[in-house]
């Protein structure tokens, strides 16, 4: 009989910090696809596969770590969780605060989040509070609220989000059999590309900053080595790259605008101790990235999931990518998540023809 996805905690539970008595809450997060993509390979000279995390419950990667956060929550006396959010953590939270029968409130920029993203929120019935600022003015306000009031934070600032989030690199070593020679992520707020680091380190029976505790470590290794782990920027939103706080990010990837990421010790440690690097590609790329993925591959992802792409094309330009590398880029969202930018000014009128088939024929050029 074939093996049944029981979701993230179920699935790894030796190799997280959850006790045999606490509540899981999940949506049956995990498990994703690891497409492999021909096009791409052959685009950079290396074997390139594309881990499609818009395949999770609310469409994006956040539903890993949020099982783990919501779980904790959900065993205290807590009723209310808040995020600051750019999209697709207000519509994680939301989903698995109904799950575990809890209040939501999202704290997000207004005018900056796009509409797939707000719809989730809004039908999960959490309550919104737009702020006339960016993301890093909602996470402050959400870090200090969690500090002077009873309620749960449950971004990526709460440890056990990454815990949930480095699932993902377990899932990629189970799929090819061992780490990838080079990982390749977008980098917003940075949690993702620390939690992988975090969960390659420990399926290779080593720990990182980032780890809560060493208990997966103590179990048999999987994995005989570690990626490097290569992280992309959009240019208006580059505080790696320009190794200081971006006052006012600006990118047409929304999930990524963030200018002071969270999680800014742990993502630096990634890149050096990986021998990886963090770069940045411009918005039109990204664009170019989403299409070809779209076209080329097979996969929709909203724009900030195509920065990986992005990125891993134009250091193949560089000459960076090294011949036959075996290569994972993370798609961190589904494109239905942000479909304007993604049609842009193309024109949704097809051609009207009669109910016919030689109608249908002729306009077909058959």
């Amino acid at each position: 009989m074939a093996h049944l996805w029981r979701g993230v905690i179920e699935e790894y539970r030796a190799r997280l910090p959850i006790g045999d008595g606490d509540p899981v809450v999940t949506l049956g997060e995990g498990g994703t696809p690891l497409v492999p993509a021909p096009a791409l390979s052959a685009r950079v000279g290396a074997e390139v596969h594309v881990k499609v995390e818009g395949a999770n419950p609310t469409g994006s990667f956040k539903d890993r770590g949020m099982t783990m956060a919501m779980s904790k929550v959900a065993a205290t006396d807590t009723e209310l969780v808040v995020c600051a959010s750019t999209g697709n953590t207000s519509a994680s939270a939301a989903a698995y605060a109904v799950a575990a029968g809890l209040r939501c409130a999202v704290v997000l920029p207004a005018g900056k989040i796009a509409a797939g993203k707000l719809a989730q929120a809004i039908v999960h019935g959490a309550t919104l509070v737009a702020v006339d600022g960016n993301f890093d003015d909602c996470l402050r306000i959400v870090r200090e609220m969690a500090e002077s009031h009873p309620v749960a934070l449950v971004n990526s600032v709460n440890p056990f989000r990454l815990q949930g989030q480095k699932t993902a690199a377990f899932e990629v070593v189970d799929a090819l059999g061992d780490a990838p020679d080079i990982h390749v992520l977008p980098v917003g707020n940075a949690g993702n590309i620390s939690a992988y680091w975090m969960g390659y380190n420990e399926y290779a029976g080593r720990t990182t900053a980032a780890s809560v505790d060493d208990a997966a470590t103590r179990l048999a290794p999987v994995a005989t080595k570690v990626p490097q782990m290569w992280g992309v920027q959009a240019e208006g939103a580059a505080p790696f790259v320009k190794g200081a706080p971006v006052e006012h990010p600006e990118t047409v990837a929304t999930a990524i605008r963030i200018g002071n990421p969270a999680s800014w010790a742990y993502a630096e440690a990634a890149r050096d101790d990986s021998g990886g690097w963090i770069d940045a590609v411009s918005d039109a790329q990204i664009l170019d990235a989403q299409s070809v993925l779209a076209a080329e591959v097979g996969v929709f992802v909203e724009p900030a999931s195509a920065a990986s792409v992005a990125g891993l094309l134009q250091a193949a330009e560089h000459g960076k990518v090294p011949a036959g590398a075996r290569v994972v880029c993370t798609v961190t969202g589904n494109g239905l998540k942000d479909t304007a930018t993604a049609l842009g000014s193309t024109e949704v009128e097809p051609q009207v023809i009669a109910p016919t088939l030689e109608s249908a024929v002729a306009a077909l050029g058959l």
